[in-house]
């Protein structure tokens, strides 16, 4: 379960100091990876693009501390435990929530991603872990190219949260331009690149 922790207990008590009340906390980077491995792995054992880069993203966290704390309204969160959202098309036509649990075992990953990605798409009822874990937002505009986005500033989705588009070919590899917004309050400038640097060596990993 997620937990109430004191900012003096933790290496973020200055920004918490500094960012939690600003008016615009949230910091938004934009980089390009190379998915090449990702779209062969998917091509040739049959798994979702989407469902890969989901997992990779959920590794890449892992061993960066920052990703297990979150500021909250005016509080800051403790968590155990990280799960990766993704947008999902529901019967309707229109679209859902689907938290997926992060576990570093991908057939358990990608069973789990496709079993609650089609009750969530059935029954258009989101699919919430945040209570216990600490979620990664995304969300694939996988219809068209974009170069980036930026996402809410409001305060009221402090959550890291990553958007991209349509993969491009160039020559014979691959490449996703992605955008990484995050909270000041949870992470700095190093973290979220030390997150971006694991993320493209984890899709590098794919053999």
């Amino acid at each position: 379960m997620a937990r109430e922790i004191r900012p003096q207990d933790t290496t973020r008590a200055s920004a918490y100091e500094l960012w939690m009340k600003a008016p615009n906390p949230m910091v938004t980077f934009f980089k390009t990876l190379d998915v090449t491995n990702l779209i062969k792995i998917s091509k040739r054992k049959h798994l979702k693009f989407n469902m890969l880069l989901d997992y990779c993203i959920g590794k890449a966290a892992v061993p960066v501390k920052e990703f297990y704390i979150l500021p909250v309204g005016e509080k800051l969160m403790g968590y155990d435990r990280i799960a990766v959202n993704t947008i999902v098309k529901n019967k309707i036509g229109e679209v859902s929530s689907c938290d997926i649990l992060y576990t570093d075992n991908l057939e358990k990953f990608n069973q789990d991603y496709l079993k609650y990605t089609v009750q969530v798409a059935e029954t258009c009822q989101d699919r919430d872990l945040s209570s216990d874990s600490m979620v990664i937002g995304t969300s694939a505009i996988i219809d068209t190219e974009i170069d980036g986005a930026v996402g809410m500033n409001s305060g009221i989705f402090n959550n890291p949260f990553m958007i991209w588009g349509r993969y491009r070919r160039k020559a014979f590899r691959y490449y996703l331009p992605v955008s990484f917004q995050f909270h000041h309050t949870q992470m700095d400038g190093a973290h979220a690149g030390q997150f971006l640097r694991n993320l493209q060596k984890e899709i590098n990993r794919f053999i």
